[in-house]
């Protein structure tokens, strides 16, 4: 088994997702990237490759719970799982606040849930060897009302929490856990594409936009300095 950490790439994209395979494998880690289709994997592959960065590609919808653990267990066989990374954002348009339901609200979580089935893969071992890192992406609204995003407050504010507190309870066990709360559209992100293809609908950016590679480099700096369990990065004013 090779001794190369891994950093894997859970719900990877071409914005923040490929930023963090870019970094961590510029610092020496192997990379393995799961999303839900490989339609994008042979560019991503080739990307990483330009750099000299090992990396590896699985196909895997975070909601299927046997699937991603399956995957993250073949990732695990090959080398030592150091750092895992949940990405995926949600899948739901938001409803109003005020007219969500109790089924939308509940079905709202299924975002949350992959993140506890992803530590759950991982963690073990990290405790074992007494290293390792859980990283995540949350959103704005986890610290701040933002009644635009409907029922996808909960879920944000529930993913936040369980960053914050696993980074409580691993603290004095060689593992480090922490998020990047992101208020904005990350560059070259499928959302902030969209978004800025119809500005008569969406409006303008200008001013609100996130680099990807700053957020990457902070999620390096956090995994490195292990001083604090979030990084808040707000474009959206208060």
């Amino acid at each position: 088994m090779t001794t190369t950490p891994t950093a894997v790439i859970i719900g990877v994209g071409p914005g923040l997702g490929m930023s963090m395979a870019r970094r961590f494998g510029r610092e020496g880690f192997r990379v393995a990237l799961l999303s839900r289709s490989s339609a994008r994997h042979d560019d991503y592959l080739k990307d990483l490759a330009a750099q000299d960065i090992d990396a590896t590609a699985y196909v895997a919808d975070v909601t299927d719970r046997t699937r991603l653990r399956s995957v993250l267990d073949e990732i695990a066989r090959a080398g030592e799982v150091e750092l895992a990374y949940y990405g995926p954002g949600p899948q739901q348009h938001p409803v109003p606040i005020t007219e969500m339901d109790f089924t939308t609200a509940q079905s709202a979580f299924e975002w949350v849930w992959p993140a506890v089935d992803a530590v759950q893969a991982v963690l073990p071992a990290m405790l074992e060897r007494s290293s390792g890192a859980l990283l995540f992406a949350g959103g704005l609204s986890s610290v701040r009302p933002m009644p635009m995003l409907g029922q996808l407050a909960l879920p944000s504010a529930a993913l936040r929490n369980y960053a914050i507190t696993l980074n409580a309870a691993l603290a004095e066990r060689g593992v480090y856990a922490g998020t990047l709360t992101i208020g904005g559209l990350v560059e070259r992100g499928d959302i902030h594409a969209m978004v800025t293809a119809d500005p008569a609908r969406f409006g303008s950016v200008e001013g609100h936009t996130l680099d990807p590679d700053r957020l990457a480099d902070a999620a390096w700096d956090m995994y490195r300095a292990r001083d604090r369990a979030e990084e808040v990065f707000d474009m959206l004013g208060g």
